[in-house]
């Protein structure tokens, strides 16, 4: 069943109305009839509504509501994935992956080690095509939101925003033991919101990791092996949905 999201007013009563890129994505691509079905959500809540094709017009496809159902594909927390601004196109990986292992938000953050420097310009034109490959992969795992992928902060603004979150981690290859990981992860409750802190390719500098313990963020081992930036996030992602879809 094919996955595609519209903007809230494009659901009008029985009727839902596909428009922009998909038009021509369902019409010259997947070769879709009218009679087929495929399923729509509104990117901001968790129902699925199944359609069916009723009319092909100029620039937007008319479809008829079958029914809706609760999308019950979302992890049970928000997750934010602070993520240190890595080089070359391991974003577009990063976020690819996350979105699919059900992340909430990802936001870049400037570290002190990141090597990638982005100005306004090329951060505008970022952001879009990031936001674009959030979307693509939401549409493919079938999820009921599509993640934010937010402006870039600076790791002292990506803390104060943390700093109202339920649970808040910063994976670190000096933090002691598996202990503080298994506490933290056994203390993840449904409706939580959490905050996981990755640094870039050369790690968090000691001031950074001071600055989050002192703000309250717990630093914690993902295991004996150093693992890349584009790894430790769906680590913890991975432990997460066990933890929380799994051993419920």
């Amino acid at each position: 069943m094919y996955h595609f999201f519209v903007e809230p007013g494009q659901i009008q009563g029985k009727q839902i109305f596909i428009e922009g890129k998909d038009v021509n994505h369902i019409k010259n691509v997947l070769r879709m009839r009218i009679g087929e079905e495929l399923a729509v959500g509104n990117g901001m809540d968790e129902k699925e509504y199944r359609c069916r094709i009723e009319a092909f017009e100029e620039e937007r496809i008319v479809c008829s509501l079958v029914f809706i159902r609760e999308n019950d594909v979302e992890l049970p927390v928000k997750v934010t994935l602070f993520q240190g601004l890595p080089k070359a196109d391991k974003m577009e990986l990063i976020i690819q992956k996350a979105v699919e292992l059900g992340v909430t938000e990802i936001v870049p953050v400037a570290m002190k080690r990141c090597v990638v420097k982005l100005d306004a310009k090329k951060e505008a034109s970022k952001i879009s095509r990031w936001q674009g490959i959030s979307e693509a992969a939401a549409k493919q795992s079938k999820r009921g939101i599509i993640p934010v992928v937010s402006p870039m902060m600076s790791m002292k603004e990506a803390l104060a925003k943390a700093s109202k979150m339920d649970g808040k981690i910063i994976p670190y290859e000096l933090a002691e033991g598996m202990e503080s990981a298994r506490t933290f992860f056994d203390s993840c409750k449904p409706g939580m919101e959490i905050a996981v802190f990755i640094g870039p390719e050369g790690g968090f500098d000691e001031s950074e990791i001071q600055a989050a313990t002192e703000a309250g963020v717990t630093p914690i081992s993902l295991g004996k092996r150093i693992l890349r930036t584009e790894t430790a996030g769906f680590t913890v992602l991975a432990w997460l949905q066990y933890r929380l879809e799994v051993m419920e």
